[in-house]
């Protein structure tokens, strides 16, 4: 088995959102999130902080009491902390329902900028697929729908642009989650107009600082970052290995934090979504998000230390 992060920290149908358009939603609050690194959506102008949860595998348990009473106290954590960004995907499993649950008992759908996708061909299926995302989720406004792994992307970013027009949805992008997918996302940034793209990058995983980033922010769209931990190798590579001393000249105090720290030195990217289903990891996780970020320097040295293992 390979060592985790535990190992190394202790329309049709769609509800009428009218009320979207007026919502001053708490996110934007300034006292609980103040200590957080923000960074802005291009083409809003509209401030997120810099780290978020993503849902993917960890949130996907039965949806009782029992199973999600830590991931629970984790979004309740994350929130507490400033945290906003919230990423799911109707193909993660019960991850949608579990969110929904969990957001909805505790009153925080007011306080999240939540994520979801649509992963299916044409728009008949799409539309449904949204729909079972409202319905799961419990929410009457999802902030941001991306085309998954750019399925059907034509057909389904104008599912969107509408669902966008109506009210129903804030923003929309895209997103991919392996390398040999890049090249098709380039393609698909220079046709069309995007608020958001979701790309995996990782202190071992650099290709998408190639052309990926530059292009967004050549053409104004934020960047969510999937796998910033890089799949758990990052985990592995450094199992039982001391935090360089360096790294407190940019105020990291955890592995984890060295990695987030890195993702979040490029200028381009707006906001990593590491798995957080622990309230602990949480606030490692949100360690990144204060002070200091590493300068090129400092990343190019973090790259030849990862290199090096």
């Amino acid at each position: 088995m390979h060592p985790s992060r535990r190992t190394l920290v202790a329309g049709a149908g769609l509800l009428p959102l009218s009320a979207v358009l007026l919502r001053n939603r708490a996110m934007a609050g300034t006292e609980r999130s103040s200590k957080l690194l923000h960074r802005a959506i291009p083409s809003s102008g509209e401030s997120l902080p810099v780290i978020g949860i993503g849902t993917s595998r960890r949130y996907e348990v039965e949806p009782t009491p029992e199973k999600i009473a830590p991931l629970r106290e984790a979004v309740q954590r994350f929130v507490s902390l400033g945290g906003t960004v919230i990423d799911t995907a109707p193909s993660y499993g019960t991850a949608e329902d579990v969110l929904g649950l969990i957001l909805s008992q505790d009153g925080l759908h007011e306080k999240v900028f939540l994520c979801s996708k649509v992963g299916t061909q044409g728009r008949e299926a799409a539309v449904a697929e949204i729909v079972r995302s409202f319905q799961r989720l419990k929410t009457s406004v999802i902030d941001l729908v991306a085309v998954h792994n750019l399925i059907d992307p034509d057909t389904n970013l104008a599912t969107l642009r509408d669902l966008k027009t109506q009210g129903k949805i804030r923003y929309l992008g895209a997103t991919v989650w392996r390398d040999s997918q890049l090249a098709d996302l380039e393609a698909l940034m220079t046709r069309e107009t995007l608020d958001f793209i979701q790309v995996n990058y990782a202190l071992d995983d650099r290709g998408a600082a190639e052309r990926i980033l530059p292009l967004a922010k050549e053409r104004g769209m934020a960047v969510m970052v999937n796998v910033p931990f890089g799949r758990d190798r990052l985990f592995k590579a450094v199992q039982g290995r001391t935090l360089p001393l360096w790294a407190a000249e940019f105020d990291c105090a955890s592995w984890p934090q060295f990695f987030l720290k890195y993702v979040l030195a490029h200028e381009a990217v707006t906001c990593p979504i590491p798995g957080m289903a622990k309230a602990a990891y949480v606030e490692d996780n949100l360690g990144a998000a204060q002070g200091r970020l590493p300068d090129a320097a400092q990343r190019t040295r973090m790259e030849a230390l990862v290199d090096a293992l």
